[in-house]
């Protein structure tokens, strides 16, 4: 192995994850101690070197309270990006160590990753991205004198017009190596039916004509339509839908329309961002559906062999009614809003056919679905697309791309024929209770600050008024989809 490895530490599963082991330890009952010992936490990222070595020093990166703190898949990025640098430092660079890189070493880094004939040549964003990551390790490293310089060079922040919208720190200085080709503006989204294409042709199976393929033996084909459905309708991030339990998402009668809201709680919520979110009428009677034949199918057939007796450890909620979970051999109790998304992928409830699965979202297996097999499943619906001649592709983070799109042009389009029809005074107090549109979708989507948000007013700009038109349309669903457009604030 020529490379540095990310790993997780996962108390309950084979660990690591990966199945590469380092320590004897690691295959006992006393693998939580050995957690403890290290001071590791159940599911945080680690790092292991090309000689399979574990640095004690470069891992406490990871549980800084700095680290700590953030999201789990946002640590798994700074992760992977430093193992990038760090697999250069080895390979590229006589296995210098990152105790010994120096400012020239992140040059020829640079240099391979973007302007190198034989090199990735990846985007500015992307480097942006990398260098932050990297940025913010050797910042921890120098703060704790673990190495004397970074060997990211660094210039003084340029001062900023409408400062008091950005938050002001003590620290002044930032890469000297940042691209000036990010791109900020630039976003990636599908028009409602250029989205049910990809939907149709590649997750359901459908032929280019948009009838279905008799051949085609999709087993999951309706659940993963529900599940990017829901996505695209909600602006919910893929971790964030993927920690889903039965409690979070609300039952429906069939044939309900209008919408339901459900809380996203801080403990899966990126950056602790918890909300309202809501779900239109349509789409939840897909998830009932769900619920009521393919997962309950799945549910029954692992309750048969005794799949769930075997999971070790689990977390249970004896009283479905009250979503309260105790660990099994510990006397300890959690609200189930503040378990994390590797807790809730051990909670079992108690069902009508005995416990299963709390998550919501599970596979052929019964077993709770991880953010990597969604992932796979979009590759697999591009490459359908691919095969039949469409030219239309998707990914988790474009589907929640397409809903603050839509979303904010139709929300504008109402909140100003509205104001069109007011007096002065009207318009006053129904800005007061309605708000603004780009706040109102800024909360949906989790964005701490509106200044987020405003990327999705860039790409309604740059669309002509009559484009706007027949690109997004006044609602999301088909004609007699929807029995009625009201939203339940209860």
């Amino acid at each position: 192995m020529n490379a540095w490895q990310v790993r997780a530490t996962m108390e309950e599963f084979d660990f690591p994850a990966d199945g590469v082991l380092f320590d004897t330890r690691l295959l006992t009952e006393g693998r939580a101690e050995w957690l403890r010992e290290v001071g590791l936490e159940p599911g945080a990222p680690f790092l292991i070197s090309p000689q399979f070595e574990y640095d004690v020093v470069l891992n406490r990166f990871f549980e800084a309270p700095g680290m700590r703190m953030r999201a789990v898949s946002t640590q798994f990025g700074y992760a992977r990006d430093l193992a990038a640098f760090l697999t250069f430092l080895w390979v590229a660079r006589r296995q210098r160590s990152w105790r010994d890189a120096v400012e020239e070493d992140h040059l020829a880094y640079l240099t391979w990753r973007r302007r190198d004939g034989d090199g990735p040549r990846v985007a500015g964003s992307t480097w942006n991205r990398e260098v932050a990551g990297v940025d913010a390790f050797y910042r921890w490293a120098v703060r704790a004198g673990h190495v004397a310089t970074s060997p990211i060079p660094q210039v003084a922040r340029r001062a900023r017009v409408g400062s008091h919208l950005a938050r002001r720190t003590a620290d002044e200085q930032r890469p000297a190596t940042y691209a000036r080709d990010a791109g900020g503006e630039r976003v990636e989204w599908l028009p409602p039916v250029e989205y049910r294409v990809w939907r149709d042709v590649g997750v359901r199976g459908f032929g280019a004509a948009g009838l279905p393929r008799p051949g085609f033996r999709g087993r999951w084909a309706a659940r993963n339509a529900t599940f990017c459905d829901l996505m695209v309708r909600t602006g919910l991030r893929l971790s964030e839908q993927c920690a889903l339990t039965v409690f979070e998402v609300p039952r429906s009668a069939p044939g309900a329309g209008g919408y339901a809201r459900f809380w996203l709680p801080a403990a899966v919520a990126k950056g602790s961002s918890a909300r309202w979110t809501y779900m239109p009428g349509a789409v939840m009677a897909d998830v009932e559906d769900y619920r009521r034949w393919d997962r309950a199918e799945v549910v029954a057939d692992a309750q048969a062999v005794g799949r769930y007796a075997r999971w070790r450890r689990p977390w249970v909620v004896e009283d479905p009614g009250r979503p309260v979970a105790r660990r099994v051999g510990s006397p300890l109790k959690v609200a189930v809003e503040h378990l994390a998304l590797r807790e809730r992928r051990l909670l079992l409830v108690e069902g009508p056919g005995g416990l299963e699965p709390a998550m919501l979202w599970l596979g052929e297996g019964g077993q709770p679905l991880s953010v990597s097999a969604w992932k796979a499943m979009f590759a697999t619906a591009n490459r359908r697309c691919r095969a039949a001649g469409v030219r239309l592709a998707a990914h988790a983070h474009l589907l929640r791309h397409t809903f603050a799109v839509v979303t904010l042009e139709q929300l504008q389009r109402g909140h100003l024929a509205a104001l069109a029809e007011q007096d002065p005074r009207q318009r006053e107090h129904y800005t007061r209770v309605f708000g603004d549109p780009l706040d109102w979708v800024r909360r949906r989507l989790g964005h701490r600050s509106v200044v987020t948000t405003m990327i999705y007013l860039h790409v309604l700009a740059e669309l002509e008024m009559q484009t706007r038109m027949a690109l997004v349309p006044d609602g999301w669903d088909l004609p007699g989809d929807v029995v009625d457009e009201t939203v339940d604030a209860a």
